[in-house]
């Protein structure tokens, strides 16, 4: 197959520019049917005459379905657009960049899916269905596990994603947390993530970011809180998110004098409550109950999702300053994370 796409490449090149249009075009659909033609062209950025020669020709192919309520993918169209996803990888070289970035940031295995999570929110949504496709296999061993999951908008699509009997399995939150947008904490998503997979879960109702003193207040006096602390830090298997450092300290509603200290000390990245700047260092840590940076060594598998250009600094930095087994991005974050790692 190698050797088709390099001909392809090489005496029909627009042809690859038509074909990954055609399987975008597919697999926006695929996400968000039924779609009018008017919001899947906004969605991938394309004109409506464009889109509408595009449509035409894939509705006369048999692979899309046009009804009063807008555009669906048909059955044989689903199939073509599962067998077209490799495809579509070894066109845009993606395997090759995957190897690279494997190479370049020592992890073991590195998935890369095309686009940029920034412009297209199919994107983070494939990342999500990825990590899903990978995390159940992991539990297919029939061996019991603990998974401990953070919170966020790419791990909700993983565990939307997730299906499976894994009824010896215990999920639980990587950390607590009370407070705003509560479908994308990790204590949701936990409970969606067990529901899925017929597993039991456990929940852990702390404060986000309170004191020291109230932190071990709570752990000593609350038996449930500890009971629950305890079993995560027996996970042995971890999917979590990486969150750009000025972005979560807002939305975890740190004090300027803080967000100061942050920008001051090159923060650029952050998981489970702790700050990473570009080299890896920790620069700030918030109190919170459950996983920290260096209990990420005692676990078995540790698995980091996030794309997009934007956050590219924040996985490099989360990566140097933790251990990761499995990385699943985006062709945009793989891209900025070898420059930068280039020009350092």
């Amino acid at each position: 197959m190698d050797s088709i796409i390099n001909l392809q490449k090489k005496i029909v090149p627009e042809l690859t520019d038509l074909l990954v249009q055609r399987y975008q075009i597919l697999r926006q659909v695929s996400h968000e049917a039924p779609i009018g033609r008017r919001a899947l062209a906004a969605r991938l950025g394309l004109s409506e005459r464009v889109l509408r020669a595009q449509v035409d020709f894939l509705k006369k192919s048999g692979l899309l379905d046009f009804s009063s309520s807008g555009m669906s993918v048909t059955d044989e169209g689903a199939d073509i657009l599962k067998e077209l996803a490799d495809y579509v990888r070894k066109l845009q070289d993606i395997s090759f960049l995957e190897s690279t970035l494997s190479d370049t940031l020592k992890i073991g295995k590195v998935v890369i899916l095309p686009g940029d999570s920034d412009q297209e929110d199919v994107v983070k949504r494939e990342i999500g269905r990825t990590a899903a496709h990978i995390l159940s296999k992991l539990l297919s061993d029939g061996n019991k596990h603990i998974v401990a999951v953070s919170g966020g908008t790419t791990m909700a699509a993983m565990a939307a994603n997730v299906s499976g009997s894994q009824p010896n399995t215990v999920v639980v939150p990587a950390r607590g947390g009370l407070g705003d947008n509560v479908e994308l904490q990790a204590n949701t998503i936990a409970t969606v993530l067990a529901q899925k997979l017929g597993a039991s879960y456990r929940q852990l109702y702390v404060p986000d970011c309170v004191s020291e003193d109230i932190l071990n207040s709570i752990l000593k006096e609350d038996i449930g809180v500890r009971a629950v602390v305890d079993i995560i830090k027996q996970a042995d298997i971890l999917v979590h998110g990486v969150g750009r450092a000025s972005v979560m300290a807002r939305h975890r509603r740190l004090g300027s004098e803080v967000i100061a200290k942050l920008e001051a000390d090159g923060a650029v990245g952050e998981a489970f409550g702790q700050y990473c700047a570009l080299d890896g260092r920790q620069v700030y840590m918030t109190n919170n109950a459950g996983l920290m940076l260096q209990d990420l060594q005692h676990i078995g598998t540790i698995i980091g999702i996030a794309g997009g250009k934007s956050k590219a600094a924040a996985i490099l930095s989360v990566i140097r300053a933790s251990r990761q087994d499995i990385l699943i991005t985006d062709e945009a974050a793989a891209h900025e994370i070898l420059k930068m790692a280039k020009e350092q």
